[in-house]
């Protein structure tokens, strides 16, 4: 029995955990302290290393000098440096470190895009172009995002007469850094003066990318020849490539605001098919316009006119209230007619003030003098018909038609609805 109990109290003995019998966990041997020290020195290096990267990497664009102080290393960051002490105004010792910090950077990062281009331009400030083309070369096929790099191809190209390769350039700067549009909208909306220029541009256009309708927007308000701006757009509908609409009314607005009728009228022709100079468009008010332009109607959007162009179930209607005491005009169609004769046919609804409140419409030059007035007189007069006639005299070449509101004494103000208005030649205006 004796040997028994020996027996399960040494089974007892091996079945408690180790610690139980004197181990304490925080008693190490010195290897196993050694090693964690170490570990833990390794983690901090490690971790500062990270962190000095990522500083490294934020301060890379803003503060470049700073970044290669705390990431030499880094050859991104090496290139960035470099670049910034590339200036055309630099002097030649500027010059040598920006070379020797792009070559320092290649050979830390081959894909540090920036310093092959750096090296680029510093070929071509030598007269080396040769170099410059095959360091610019290599700076694309690594990267077609490096501004710098697309932006030297264009002038590459254009130096060498080779316009479609600009264009190339042009459409890759735009779809990867969109940002560039503030530098090469404006050159290139200048440059489709050039027919050459315009027709490549075109095909370019009509494969649609993605920075299209922006360079038309910004044609069509700001283009630097609104003429050959209509060419373009002329070319673009031909080829069945839509031209937003909105751009295409800008684009209109852009001539009639420099007083070019005729180049106003002939993209506007072109765009509204059957349309006659000689006549007011749209009397019933049913286009429905989202973006309607000078020559058609517009409505006065400010809110204590309260002017609306409504839609109905045969055809449309100018709506209006204007509070007591407030007038001016409410509705506007410029003109390009010919020196002449014309009538004005329309008809209201709802309109009931005295003589010296009623409204009317005016015809004038465009930013010029008032040619004639037709009153509207209350609506249930003539079944709310009303007419009157215009002589256009020469040297007017722009006018403009205009619903107007006098101020009203009546405590509702003025109101009431247009759903006709036609102006047409009387006796035939000069073509």
């Amino acid at each position: 029995m004796a040997t028994d109990m020996a027996e399960a109290t040494a089974r007892r003995r091996s079945d408690v955990p180790r610690r139980s019998r004197g181990h304490h966990p925080l008693r190490r041997t010195r290897r196993e302290w050694a090693a964690r020290i170490i570990l833990a020195l390794v983690v901090a290096v490690i971790g500062y290393a990270a962190v000095t990267r990522s500083m490294a990497q934020v301060l890379r664009t803003t503060a470049p000098d700073a970044a290669h102080r705390l990431a030499p290393e880094d050859g991104r960051v090496t290139a960035r440096l470099a670049a910034s002490v590339v200036d055309l105004q630099a002097p030649a010792s500027g010059r040598s470190l920006a070379e020797r910090l792009a070559r320092a950077a290649l050979l830390s990062d081959p894909l540090a895009v920036q310093a092959a281009a750096t090296l680029g331009i510093e070929a071509q400030r030598r007269g080396d172009v040769s170099r410059a083309r095959r360091l610019f070369g290599y700076a694309e096929r690594v990267s077609r995002r490096e501004v710098q790099t697309q932006l030297w191809a264009i002038e590459d190209a254009v130096a060498r007469g080779d316009i479609s390769g600009a264009l190339r350039h042009y459409d890759i700067a735009l779809r990867t850094t969109p940002s560039t549009s503030e530098v090469l909208y404006p050159v290139l909306g200048s440059a489709i003066a050039e027919p050459a220029v315009l027709n490549a541009l075109a095909a370019v256009l009509r494969k649609g990318p993605l920075w299209r309708d922006d360079f038309t927007s910004y044609l069509a308000t700001n283009g630097a020849d609104p003429r050959a701006t209509a060419r373009m757009f002329a070319a673009l509908d031909r080829s069945g490539a839509s031209v937003d609409p909105e751009a295409q009314a800008g684009l209109v607005n852009s001539l009639v605001a420099r007083g070019d009728g005729a180049g106003a009228w002939t993209y506007y022709a072109s765009i509204r098919r059957g349309v006659d100079r000689r006549r007011s468009r749209d009397p019933h008010f049913s286009a429905g316009l989202a973006h309607p332009s000078s020559f058609d109607w517009t409505q006065n959007n400010d809110a204590d006119l309260g002017t609306s162009i409504q839609r109905g179930e045969r055809g449309g209607v100018v709506d209006f209230a204007v509070p007591a005491g407030r007038g001016g005009p409410l509705l506007q169609q410029v003109q390009w007619l010919p020196p002449g004769r014309y009538r004005l046919d329309g008809h209201s609804a709802g309109i009931s003030q005295r003589p010296g409140a009623l409204p009317y419409w005016s015809l004038s030059c465009l930013k010029g003098l008032e040619v004639g007035r037709v009153d509207v007189p209350n609506s249930n007069e003539n079944g709310g018909v009303f007419s009157g006639t215009f002589t256009v005299p020469a040297g007017c070449p722009l006018q403009a038609l205009v619903l107007n509101v006098r101020p009203s004494d009546a405590a509702a103000g003025v109101s009431g609805q247009i759903d006709r208005a036609a102006l047409t030649p009387l006796g035939g205006g000069e073509e």
